[in-house]
């Protein structure tokens, strides 16, 4: 979860989103900006560190269902700082012999690397230093050509990334450019930031980020539908994350805790 292409994921004295979620699922990979941005951001979106754990919840479903069905390839963007399980584990421990290239740009996220890399042998993990902001490079870095066969369906994680990104940076041409250079039948995992079920308590939670040097723009369900157009959205649709095929139905009052849609979406 990280700002791509921002001062605040290259400059220690200042927040860092992928810092700042760290502090969320309780790491201990933070600095004192960080925590004070988080606690900042709470005093009017209370219930962050339960949306911080419900989407970590839904990426682990969400890969764990992709491995089921047969896939053996991810590259997981915004990888953000090493918190077990990590997604090459999700994935290799239904089938070790999967293959995951984290993708991040955050400094801190840079130094930890070494601990993403460790997997099951039968595997193999990379870590490439790259932004979201030029999605054409990422697919061209000799460590993701080598670890991926590109010509076989991948999973493409996008999770809790996309809303660091403005509508000016393009978030949809961003999915495309990705999408086109992976294989027919590839997939994609997302999580995105809204504002739909809480409007006025969200709007003051965004601004406390941005007061933070931390930039958030939330989505409706019909805007982040439009980031996947031409896709095939998997059941049980565009969700909140604690709805994506739980293991037990959550209760209705928890949406308007979490305000974050997941969804998953095969490329035809």
């Amino acid at each position: 979860m990280t700002v791509f292409g921002s001062t605040s994921a290259a400059e220690p004295e200042l927040p860092s989103s992928a810092r700042i979620y760290d502090y969320a699922l309780g790491g201990k990979d933070n600095y004192e900006v960080d925590r004070l941005a988080l606690e900042k951001v709470m005093r009017t979106f209370p219930t962050l560190r339960t949306a911080a754990r419900h989407n970590r919840e839904f990426m682990h479903r969400a890969v764990d269902t992709l491995s089921e069905a047969g896939v053996r390839q991810f590259l997981d963007i915004g990888t953000g700082i090493p918190t077990e399980p990590n997604l090459h584990q999700v994935a290799q421990a239904r089938s070790p012999e999967s293959r995951v290239v984290y993708v991040d740009n955050d400094r801190v996220v840079v130094a930890h690397a070494r601990a993403l890399l460790g997997g099951a042998p039968e595997g193999r993990t990379a870590f490439v230093e790259a932004d979201l902001n030029r999605p054409e490079s990422i697919l061209a870095v000799p460590e993701v050509v080598e670890t991926l066969d590109l010509n076989a369906p991948v999973a493409l994680s996008l999770v809790a990334v996309l809303h660091f990104l403005s509508d000016e940076q393009d978030p949809a041409g961003v999915v495309k450019t990705l999408l086109d250079g992976l294989a027919p039948g590839s997939f994609v995992v997302a999580s995105h930031i809204t504002a739909d079920l809480d409007p006025d308590g969200m709007e003051q939670a965004f601004e406390m980020y941005r007061q933070q040097a931390v930039y958030v723009q939330a989505r409706s369900r019909d805007e982040v539908a439009a980031l996947f157009d031409g896709l095939e959205i998997l059941d049980p649709g565009i969700v909140t994350v604690n709805r994506w095929r739980p293991p037990i139905e959550p209760p209705a009052w928890l949406d308007a805790q979490i305000n974050c849609y997941g969804v998953v979406a095969r490329k035809p």
